[in-house]
């Protein structure tokens, strides 16, 4: 399955695209997690390639995609409906992973009318809980722009209750996979799962945070299963 790999530009930032499938066939929009890129999905996308056009985004300071001085979920979020916009996709299942996911809840809750589906992969919306303390930045080249690290860590920390409040917004059917034994508190994931009108959740035991990484088959029978129902 080829991908193709493009960018467009708006606001004069660059953001990059990988492209997979026939592109008259319905689209997959998929977002990556903090510190990964847009081709964490390539497995994903090889996969259902044949039946979805899937795109997949470098959000921005991730990937090809701009660095830009603020970064934000809320940011994030209108990058998205940018990409939606500029893709002329007036409606699509939107895939969001770790960072990505909570991008696409705020997405479902601010713009219903565009989301067919969506799939969330082990995460909540952000809540109350213990600080996360930033860690140093490494020595290395990162593949991405450090300072999200921080933006997304203070947003974490000081999450925004509207949130959680709008998820009974979400009027689309909802997929929500766990990962069992992951850092996320799958308890959180069942409560998003209880609020949002027309949800199930998955549980993919011991797959941990990144579920489509560990268990790739049994992550992609959860989103077949779902696409087709």
């Amino acid at each position: 399955m080829e991908t193709r790999v493009k960018q467009i530009e708006w606001n004069g930032l660059i953001f990059q695209y990988r492209e997979s499938g026939d592109p008259s066939a319905p689209p997959i929009v998929a977002l990556h997690a903090l510190g990964k890129s847009a081709e964490s999905w390539d497995q994903v996308a090889a996969e259902i390639g044949d039946k979805y056009r899937v795109l997949a985004l470098d959000q921005r300071g991730h990937g090809g995609s701009t660095r830009t001085s603020t970064y934000t979920f809320e940011l994030m979020c209108d990058d998205l409906l940018h990409f939606a916009n500029a893709m002329k996709l007036e409606r699509f299942t939107l895939l969001g992973h770790s960072m990505g996911g909570t991008v696409s809840y705020l997405f479902a809750e601010t713009f219903p009318s565009r989301v067919e589906r969506l799939i969330v992969e082990d995460t909540p919306p952000p809540f109350p809980n213990k600080p996360i303390e930033a860690p140093p930045k490494p020595s290395e080249p990162l593949p991405f722009d450090w300072p999200v690290v921080p933006s997304i860590l203070k947003q974490l920390n000081e999450p925004n209750p509207e949130w959680w409040e709008r998820l009974p917004d979400i009027s689309m059917p909802t997929l929500i996979i766990g990962g069992g034994a992951s850092h996320i508190p799958q308890n959180k994931l069942q409560e998003v799962s209880e609020l949002i009108p027309n949800s199930e959740m998955v549980t993919i035991e011991d797959a941990g945070h990144f579920v489509h990484d560990d268990q790739l088959q049994a992550f992609l029978a959860a989103v077949k299963s779902f696409l087709k129902s």
